[in-house]
């Protein structure tokens, strides 16, 4: 009975590192499998035979121990290494791998499984499955506004690979920017005549060549002002009078405005420019005779047009030199526009360039003009809506004194989309347009309407939160990954293809979103390695090659000594 008792206890040694090479050569062949987890086998003494049983120690003799005789080995468990495994990065975006203890949840044939495999794809019918199996990714898909319901209701992740985004409206425009607060002043201030009228080539009736100069309005509009002399009457020098009278020459100016279409907006005249020789033979102007021009004191005050300068001709003189007569406006500055342009969106998506130009009216005050082409109106017309803006002694807009209050721009586009009404935001305080010293600039900081759109990208995030971004660069919520967390991993048991089902051991899975709540992230576009580790596997090989060898040499030894028993019969 003693040696076969060994003869067994060897069998059970081969038997059992025999199993153990079978759970390393398990590891060895899935060493490059998406998500797998190694496993390793503890071993485990089985029955022991008590050949003598131990007693107790007394007065007068000492105790004894049990002698006892093993019976073989066994195997105490086959556990598996949940340790994180290394990402091989593929930049496929619905290739996942989990950070973190979690499990993806899937749904094959109407039984969930779990696995740390990322390797998914979208079928036919934009359902996000496994490539392996078909096995169907879970978690919850989003409403229509990209909302993901609050729970933990599970249901297959699925994209619609047709959505299209209809187009939205703009409503409101945010305007940001400087006004440098040193600038000139928009209009056109002063308008000077100088050079010289030639009196003898003009007789009386004649009119001189025109002049002309470019001048703008309080909003930057640029009109051409025309200028000419007519010759009414001149008088010749007469020495033998008492007294003495000098020569002089009369004129009318002649003056028209036309708008940059070349339409004429006003014109008139000033009768009697009188210019009397000053004793060296030239004329100068009688400053007298210049006593108003379309307003008073030389100032041409336009209300219609909001054109408003003064007008200076004194340095203009009568002789018989050549003519030279020349017009400038503020030293031929052009006017001081600050714009800037957005695009905007009808509700039918189609796009219109909206342009908005500040202009300085008076200290720490500017209008401000929004409108659009005439090429985006039904009646074919330029539309714009203007008013006026503020600013503190410190540069930050004065929000109370924006007119009118709630700034708006309204006009109906062409092509049948309905009537637009968008909101103009200038900003509170320091946030939007401010008006410093520094150089003026002027931009949309944001505007929220946008033209309809296809989906064209998905994007998966660390939250696993499945983000479209559709044609026309805007994104939207349609999906999120939910993740599964176990008590004890342990207890899970494998199904093949790298999935797993919850057991007895195992716990109720605890289905959860990733971040914060379960302590487990995605990462998109990379795939979790195997966790086998070669050196310690082929180590582990040798031992167990080691351990079935002994346990062999037990086996024949034992054979060996049988033999030797039945071979005494003989004797």
């Amino acid at each position: 009975m003693a040696l076969s008792t060994s003869l067994f206890s060897g069998v059970s040694g081969m038997q059992n590192h025999q199993k153990m090479l079978d759970v390393i050569g398990n590891n060895i062949s899935n060493v490059n499998t998406i998500g797998y987890k190694c496993s390793r086998v503890t071993f485990s003494d089985t029955f022991n035979q008590v050949i003598r049983a131990g007693s107790n120690p007394t007065t007068i003799t000492g105790g004894t121990n049990s002698i006892q005789i093993g019976l073989g080995m066994k195997i105490s468990s086959i556990d598996r290494n949940w340790n994180q495994g290394t990402f091989e990065t593929t930049n496929i975006a619905s290739d996942l791998a989990f950070q973190g203890t979690g499990m993806f949840i899937l749904n094959s044939n109407g039984t969930k499984y779990y696995s740390r495999a990322g390797n998914f794809t979208f079928d036919a019918n934009g359902k996000l499955v496994s490539s392996q199996n078909g096995a169907v990714v879970q978690g919850k898909v989003a409403n229509n506004d990209g909302v993901v319901p609050p729970g933990n209701n599970l249901e297959d992740i699925k994209i619609d690979t047709n959505m299209k985004l209809p187009a939205v409206a703009t409503t409101l425009i945010k305007w940001g920017g400087n006004l440098q607060s040193n600038s000139d002043l928009t209009r056109t201030q002063s308008v000077v005549q100088g050079g010289n009228i030639s009196s003898n080539s003009l007789k009386i009736g004649d009119t001189s060549t025109p002049t002309t100069v470019t001048i703008y309005n309080e909003y930057g509009a640029a009109y051409s002002l025309q200028m000419s002399y007519t010759k009414t009457s001149e008088t010749a020098a007469d020495a033998t009078q008492k007294p003495p009278v000098l020569k002089s020459d009369t004129y009318d100016l002649g003056w028209d405005l036309k708008d940059s279409g070349g339409n004429e907006v006003k014109s008139g005249s000033i009768s009697g420019l009188t210019y009397t020789d000053d004793g060296t033979g030239n004329c100068v102007l009688d400053t007298a005779s210049l006593a108003k021009f379309d307003g008073t004191n030389n100032r041409v005050d336009i209300l219609n047009s909001n054109i408003d300068f003064l007008f200076d001709a004194t340095s203009v003189t009568s002789n018989a030199s050549t003519s030279t007569l020349s017009l400038s406006a503020d030293k031929n500055r052009t006017a001081n526009v600050v714009s800037g342009s957005v695009s905007i969106y009808d509700s039918l998506g189609t796009s219109h360039e909206a342009t908005l130009q500040f202009t300085k009216i008076a200290t720490n005050t500017w209008t401000w003009t929004v409108s659009v082409p005439a090429t985006s109106t039904a009646d074919g017309q330029i539309a714009s809506a203007t008013g006026t803006i503020l600013f503190n002694s410190d540069g930050s807009v004065d929000s109370e004194n924006i007119s009118p209050n709630n700034p708006t721009f309204t006009f109906t586009p062409a092509g049948g989309a309905k009537n637009e009404i968008i909101s103009l935001d200038f900003g509170n305080g320091f946030t939007g347009v401010t008006q410093t010293s520094s150089s003026s600039v002027m931009s949309a900081l944001s505007q929220d309407g946008s033209a309809s759109a296809s989906l064209s990208n998905t994007n998966i995030d660390e939250y696993g939160n499945m983000v479209g971004v559709f044609s026309n660069g805007s994104s939207k919520t349609l999906a999120q990954i939910m993740v599964a967390n176990f008590t004890n991993l342990d207890g899970l048991i494998s199904e093949g293809d790298n999935m797993y089902s919850a057991y007895a051991n195992s716990g109720v899975p605890r289905i959860s979103s990733l971040g914060e709540e379960s302590t487990t992230t995605i990462q998109s576009g990379a795939l979790e390695q195997s966790n086998v580790d070669l050196s310690e596997e082929f180590t582990q090989m040798i031992v167990a090659q080691r351990g079935f060898q002994a346990n062999a040499r037990v086996v024949t030894t034992s054979d060996t000594i049988l033999q030797e028993i039945t071979n005494l019969i003989r004797g």
